[in-house]
């Protein structure tokens, strides 16, 4: 079994759990047959570019989520190279979306400062513990300046900047200066039949993280 194979394995079966497909109806979505995504989800498949691509469009994602290591995958949007939509009466700036079914947890994060028992200086909150597996983070940063993401490889943002980076590493918040102000959409799968699981404790509310 490849390395490739066994990245493409993991997360093509990954994003059909997050979005509660069984193994037939995905591959009836991507026209394929379904021994076919069996053996690529197994990681024994040797699957052509354009299996990837049906794959890919049925799972409403880019090519590239599928062939990437989730430890790469990190988006970032910085707020002076976006662009705003016209609507009528306003304009709209798409940051993300959130695919499957689970708890979404929305929270405003305030960083730094006297919080961290050091008024007006910068400060970092300890780094959260790994949430579920397939946990991501949507990061918006309403002001101040921080760095924010996996615990071997943040990201430095200003306000007006955006990042997406997977919660279910090590992830730490640091304010650069003084106080910052965040808000945090959490997305966390749901659990699957036979995981033992009952329930998802809250990753910044009081429950774990």
């Amino acid at each position: 079994m490849s390395a490739g194979n066994t990245v493409v394995a993991r997360n093509v079966r990954l994003l059909r759990e997050q979005r509660g497909l069984s193994l037939a109806e995905l591959a009836r979505q991507a026209g394929l047959a379904k021994q076919t995504l069996s053996k690529l989800e197994q990681g024994t498949g040797n699957p052509t570019v354009d299996t990837l691509f049906s794959i890919a469009e049925a799972l409403g994602v880019p090519v590239t989520r599928l062939v990437a290591e989730r430890e790469q995958v990190m988006t970032v949007q910085r707020g002076d190279e976006v662009v705003w939509r016209q609507h009528g009466g306003y304009e709209s700036r798409s940051l993300d979306h959130v695919y499957g079914s689970g708890v979404i947890e929305n929270y405003l994060v305030r960083i730094g400062g006297e919080r961290q028992g050091r008024p007006g200086q910068p400060g970092a909150v300890p780094a959260s513990e790994p949430h579920p597996v397939g946990t991501l983070e949507h990061l918006y940063v309403i002001s101040g300046r921080v760095r924010v993401g996996p615990a071997d490889g943040p990201v430095e943002l200003s306000a007006g900047d955006f990042v997406r980076y997977p919660g279910d590493r090590p992830h730490v918040y640091e304010s650069l200066d003084g106080e910052s102000l965040v808000h945090i959409v959490v997305s966390v799968p749901r659990v699957q039949p036979g995981t033992g699981g009952t329930n998802v404790a809250r990753t910044h509310g009081g429950g774990q993280g």
